[in-house]
């Protein structure tokens, strides 16, 4: 979000959830909000959830042991995911726009749809199962098409 800009991400957050009818899936974060209102708006403006430097690197990412950061990746490319799936569900792209999306606009290293068959769509769907019931959040709403398919 730092590298895009929050205020950018905000805004694209805010339309889904009104063309969504304000599914509660979709409701923007607080937290990114505030970052927007302080100005704060990644690397644009050398902060954001981190702090950037004038030669564009960033200045406190510290020392986080890697197995502390993996359940935060596993948690976000879960989601993501959980996304991807819901996307060739309600047939919004089929499922080679979906990968072309996230391998060129993106820039990830694999598609969505692939990092999940790669990982189990059975795991998927028990990752979004326990986030829901961990936080009781409609963001963590398990894609019907994990739900139909995995298992």
């Amino acid at each position: 979000m730092d590298f895009i800009g929050h205020d950018v991400n905000f805004s694209v957050t805010n339309s889904v959830w009104q063309a969504t009818f304000y599914d509660p899936k979709y409701k923007p974060s607080l937290s990114q909000q505030k970052l927007v209102e302080a100005g704060f708006l990644g690397r644009k403006s050398n902060r954001g959830f981190y702090t950037y430097c004038a030669d564009s690197s960033v200045q406190n990412l510290g020392s986080t042991p890697i197995e502390k950061l993996k359940p935060i990746f596993d948690r976000i490319i879960t989601v993501l995911i959980n996304e991807a799936y819901d996307a060739l569900y309600w047939q919004l792209a089929d499922a080679e726009d979906i990968e072309l999306a996230m391998t060129k606009g993106v820039n990830y290293p694999k598609g969505l749809l692939a990092w999940g068959k790669e990982i189990g769509l059975e795991n998927i769907k028990s990752r979004m199962d326990a986030l829901y019931n961990a936080y009781k959040e409609e963001r963590y709403r398990c894609s019907q098409y994990l739900s139909r398919y995995s298992g």
